[in-house]
Formats: C-alpha cells, sequence, structure tokens
C-alpha cells in the first residue's frame, strides 16, 4: 500500500519598482550634482505644489519654460513639474501567498491558485516577472520534478499541454489579463525557471500601455507517482513586478 504525501509550498512576494529615464537634450540647468546629491531640472519656481480644498485639488508649475501638453499626429509631450507624478500610481497585489497543497494522493493532480493584480501609469507600462529558488524539495534531499507537460516539450519560457494524470511533476497555469500568448487554455503548463540552474526569471504579466487594475489568475499544479518518496516538500516562488517610466 502506498503511503500518502504531503506537500507544503510556500510563495514569496518581492515588489521592486524599476525607474528607466531616457537620457535628455544638452540644457542649461539640466541637472546639478555633488558627491552627496543630484538635483534634477533644478528650475527656481515662485509658486509650486499641489493646493487643494474640499472640492479641488489642483497642480502648478510657474516659472518653468514652456509648461503644458503639446500633441501632434503620433506623439503627446507632456511638459512641467505637474507630469512627472502618475494619475495611476504603480501597484501590485497577489490574493493568496501561501500554497499548500496538503496530502498529495499519486495519480491524482492538485491545484491552487493565486489572483495577480498590477496597476500601472508609467509610460512604458509594466511587467512581472517569476522564477523559483530550486524545485520542490524535502530537507533530506529529495525532490519532486519540474513538469515537462504531456509531450515533454514545456519549458521555462514555453507552455505545452499537462491533462494526463500520469503526466508527474510541478508547474503552473496563467489565464486572464497580459499574460503569455502561449497559455492558450487552463490546459497549458509551463515550470517554473529554476535559479538553482541558472535559469532566467520569465514574464507571467506585461503590458506596454498604461492600465489600472489588471487581473491574471496563476495556478499551480503539482501531480507525484506511486514511488514519489513521502516528505514535507517546500519551496519559494520570487515575482518581480517591474514598472517602465
Amino acid at each position: 500500500m502506498t503511503s500518502p504525501k504531503s506537500i507544503f509550498f510556500l510563495t514569496v512576494l518581492f515588489l521592486l519598482p524599476v525607474f528607466y529615464l531616457l537620457p535628455s537634450s544638452a540644457h542649461a540647468q539640466a541637472k546639478i550634482v555633488s558627491p552627496n546629491y543630484i538635483i534634477q531640472m533644478p528650475n527656481f519656481n515662485s509658486g509650486a505644489g499641489i493646493p487643494s480644498s474640499s472640492g479641488y485639488k489642483l497642480d502648478t508649475t510657474i516659472g518653468q519654460t514652456a509648461p503644458g501638453l503639446y500633441s501632434s499626429t503620433g506623439y503627446l509631450v507632456r511638459s512641467g513639474f505637474q507630469y512627472i507624478h502618475s494619475i495611476i500610481p504603480f501597484s501590485f497585489s497577489m490574493s493568496n501567498f501561501l500554497i499548500n497543497f496538503g496530502t498529495l494522493i499519486p495519480g491524482t493532480p492538485s491545484t491552487l491558485a493565486s489572483t495577480l493584480t498590477v496597476s500601472a501609469g508609467g509610460a512604458g507600462g509594466y511587467r512581472v516577472t517569476a522564477r523559483e529558488a530550486t524545485s520542490l524539495q524535502t530537507t533530506g534531499g529529495q525532490s519532486i520534478p519540474d513538469t515537462t507537460c504531456d509531450a515533454g516539450t514545456c519549458t521555462e519560457s514555453a507552455a505545452g499541454v499537462w491533462s494526463q494524470v500520469s503526466t508527474y511533476g510541478f508547474g503552473y497555469n496563467m489565464t486572464g489579463q497580459d499574460i503569455p500568448s502561449d497559455f492558450i487554455n487552463s490546459t497549458y503548463f509551463r515550470h517554473f525557471a529554476n535559479a538553482g540552474l541558472s535559469q532566467t526569471d520569465q514574464v507571467v504579466m506585461s503590458n506596454v500601455n498604461v492600465g489600472r487594475g489588471r487581473v491574471a489568475t496563476i495556478t499551480y499544479k503539482v501531480n507525484i507517482s506511486g514511488v514519489q518518496a513521502s516528505g514535507r516538500y517546500q519551496n519559494k516562488i520570487l515575482f518581480t513586478a517591474i514598472p517602465s517610466f
């Protein structure tokens, strides 16, 4: 009689904002630099800030050269201190970052899901990447392999169909907004990029446009064979959310 196997899976979330600044033309007062500080656009203004009351909020720029919104076919130029901040602040959240599959039954796949939500107002959109620290492992060194799907062809960067109960391993599926195109439907899975094997983090959500409340679901799946060693298996998944300005 095959003894039940138990598995515990921990997903850890890190948020890493990265700001991309395009090189500017050479202008007087473009930047003031010392060993201790950098001041961008060092104009002295007679009035600036965001005055507000119960009925309004107003951005002001006084003294800066040619502030305002300029447009033509194919572009918009927003000039002025009031355009430095975004009307859609960057945010990233996960609904369920502790995944516990409990006791596994050989040949009976188990799935659990988390919801990823992103808002990004930067001109370059955003991306969310993911990787695992190692494969699912016990403290004694036993491991559950990453899935290669039914045909043995899915990888950390390419999804494949995983629907057979005789296909074992650990992987994930993505559904919803801004997901990679190879997740054609709920039967398509990848395995996570493995940091222990020096594999590169892979994008699980991305969009080059601004957006508010972009939502995708990540579904984790694990299936073990009858000869899988009993034990408490665990792993850590790193998600990195990166805005682009």
